[in-house]
């Protein structure tokens, strides 16, 4: 609680306290305009509190019990939150609070605060890859992809120097690639562009390999390569 109220720009955290007398003693000083309550309290309930505390301040119950909800609101409780308590919420009772507050300002024109931007993800360059066993993967740089082919359920990816076979499909793995930088250019291949030496007719040659291009992809790889 104490940190949600920090983020919200209207409220002003007088104090914090495990002990309800204490509160009790802030609140009928008259420096408390809001209290945020729990229920569940030693020495004094939370609808005890809200008896001796009389119209001294507005109050919002805060609580893991739902059942206390219709003894809240006959005490004229702001609000009744139930634990646990998101930031949204939390916000949507302190406006609520607010417009019943001395000097109040409409609550159209408060929003909670924007969460501060996040840098976009670093693109990934990489994957990983089901081996041989249960357990183990292996991991494949984009950079080193030569080629796929598709055999059935399988796929052999083509490595310089390197083969390798594991449990997968085409069509998943061209949804995880980057694109435009892999393309499926037949049903039983995807080629990485940067490593295509030559493009003759419907055949791709990488390395000494000649990978056919069918109809359905040709008109798509000769406009990425043009």
């Amino acid at each position: 609680m104490a940190d949600y109220i920090s983020q919200t720009p209207f409220l002003t955290l007088v104090g914090t306290t495990t002990k309800p007398i204490e509160a009790l003693t802030l609140v009928q000083q008259g420096t408390v305009d809001l209290v945020f309550l729990d229920i569940q309290m030693p020495r004094l309930t939370g609808l005890q509190f809200l008896k001796l505390a009389g119209n001294k301040c507005r109050v919002v119950l805060t609580t893991a019990y739902p059942e206390y909800a219709l003894d809240g609101y006959e005490n004229d409780v702001v609000d009744y939150l139930l634990k646990p308590v998101s930031f949204e919420r939390f916000f949507k009772a302190a406006q609520k609070a607010l417009v019943l507050l001395p000097g109040s300002v409409p609550v159209a024109v408060l929003a909670p605060p924007a969460a501060p931007a996040l840098p976009p993800p670093a693109p990934a360059d990489h994957m990983f890859v089901k081996g041989e066993s249960k357990n183990k993967f292996l991991r494949v740089e984009y950079a080193d992809i030569l080629y796929i082919e598709g055999l059935s359920n399988y796929v052999a990816i083509q490595l310089p120097g390197q083969r390798l076979v594991t449990y997968h499909t085409l069509k998943d793995l061209i949804e995880t690639l980057p694109q435009p930088q892999f393309l499926r250019v037949h049903k039983s291949y995807i080629v990485s562009l940067s490593k295509i030496r030559m493009v003759d007719g419907n055949t791709i040659y990488i390395g000494d390999k000649e990978i056919p291009v069918s109809e359905t992809y040709r008109e798509q790889l000769y406009q990425l390569i043009r």
